[in-house]
């Protein structure tokens, strides 16, 4: 989580820590967490911050299999909607950013090295979708299964694709939808 400057909470804070100072009550009725990991050393998300300071084509070249560890040139070459996926990724982090965009992506990626809730995920009570993309190089599957496994009351679900499985596989996003409103 970045750093947030919340009115009441000091720079470092996180919503969830100005909440709790604040003694709001959140009753959360369902939960779905997607393409993530509960950080720590048993379950991390692929420690991005390495990719940082690299050039835009080192970049490209090592973030693509971690999009999608089927994202080989031959792969792309064959599936249309994944290269239109890669494209538009690739478009979106061309566009110029402000030094606060700059410095909010240092701050996340800087957060991601110290996050670890795998100690608190039994404190989740409410109905939980862990859904996760097969093909997730940057938030595995099995961090997918570690989180499932230690919230109560929580599935998992693994759907064909990558870190964007919610845009490539098109029974994702209703079957999320779907168990939020249930």
């Amino acid at each position: 989580m970045a750093a947030t400057s919340t009115p009441g909470g000091s720079q470092d804070d996180g919503p969830g820590e100005v909440v709790a100072a604040r003694g709001i009550d959140i009753y959360v009725e369902r939960l779905a967490l997607l393409c993530t990991s509960p950080g720590g050393p048993d379950a991390s998300s692929y420690p991005l911050h390495e990719v940082a300071d690299l050039t835009d084509a080192e970049r490209a070249t090592t973030m693509l299999p971690l999009y999608d560890t089927r994202f080989t040139p031959e792969w792309l070459a064959a599936h249309a909607g994944d290269r239109a996926l890669v494209e538009r990724i690739g478009a979106r982090s061309r566009v110029d950013r402000t030094e606060e965009q700059l410095r909010g992506e240092r701050e996340q990626l800087d957060a991601r090295r110290r996050h670890d809730v795998t100690d608190r995920l039994g404190a989740v009570t409410c109905p939980t979708l862990v859904a996760c993309g097969r093909y997730d190089g940057i938030a595995p599957p099995a961090n997918g299964e570690l989180i499932a496994d230690r919230v109560p009351n929580a599935e998992l679900r693994l759907y064909e694709g990558g870190h964007a499985f919610f845009g490539q596989d098109r029974t994702a996003l209703p079957e999320i939808f779907d168990f939020l409103s249930a």
